[in-house]
């Protein structure tokens, strides 16, 4: 926990982040009726759940980090459980969430833990639950053109979502369906069909 802990803690601009609110935005409208019990996974410090919590004040929230501090100063009355610890050993009962979410998280885990993380998110979601994660996109235009990296600092794996697809199903996960994410989304929608244009990608995948 350490390792993560101390590499993530110095990545301040996820506190910042102004695509944050957007991006939960996004992930309520993907949530499956009824929805109840969610876990936040890379919580920070709530920015996400107070946007998930203000548009359904019925939901139960748990946060799940490696940061500790960052624990610390959720929001007590939006997030009711935090939990201090990582995604390959996630403290919770089988079956407990009907969704998990993980926002600009799957980049921040170094490769060999990436089959851990889903398998662990298969294992705490109810049948019927549902999977959604955003990540960088490799494939983008812009950061291509630019001959930037989603790799360095605390981003330790990157993400291609025809690959990534794969995983989550040899996972279990079914009906997984990826959509475009990121500030481009804003403009775009999230469905336009060049998936290039977007900085970062939306992963749909459900327990069933």
């Amino acid at each position: 926990m350490r390792d993560y802990e101390s590499l993530n803690m110095h990545q301040t601009v996820s506190e910042t982040d102004r695509f944050t609110e957007d991006r939960y935005r996004q992930f309520y409208h993907f949530f499956p009726k009824h929805t109840h019990t969610v876990l936040d996974i890379g919580c920070n410090t709530g920015r996400g759940g107070k946007v998930l919590k203000a548009l359904d004040h019925s939901l139960t929230i748990y946060g799940l980090d490696a940061v500790e501090n960052r624990l610390e100063r959720l929001p007590k009355e939006i997030y009711q459980h935090r939990i201090h610890g990582l995604s390959t050993a996630i403290h919770s009962d089988d079956c407990n969430f009907d969704v998990v979410v993980a926002g600009e998280f799957i980049e921040h885990l170094y490769p060999i833990d990436i089959n851990q993380t889903l398998c662990e998110v298969f294992r705490v979601l109810k049948i019927g639950g549902r999977f959604l994660l955003t990540t960088p996109n490799p494939r983008d235009m812009k950061r291509k053109r630019r001959k930037e990296s989603i790799l360095g600092g605390a981003h330790l794996s990157q993400h291609f979502h025809d690959i990534l697809k794969i995983q989550l199903m040899m996972t279990g996960f079914s009906r997984v369906k990826v959509y475009g994410s990121g500030k481009v989304s804003r403009y775009l929608g999230y469905r336009f069909p060049f998936l290039s244009l977007y900085g970062s990608y939306l992963a749909i995948a459900d327990k069933f």
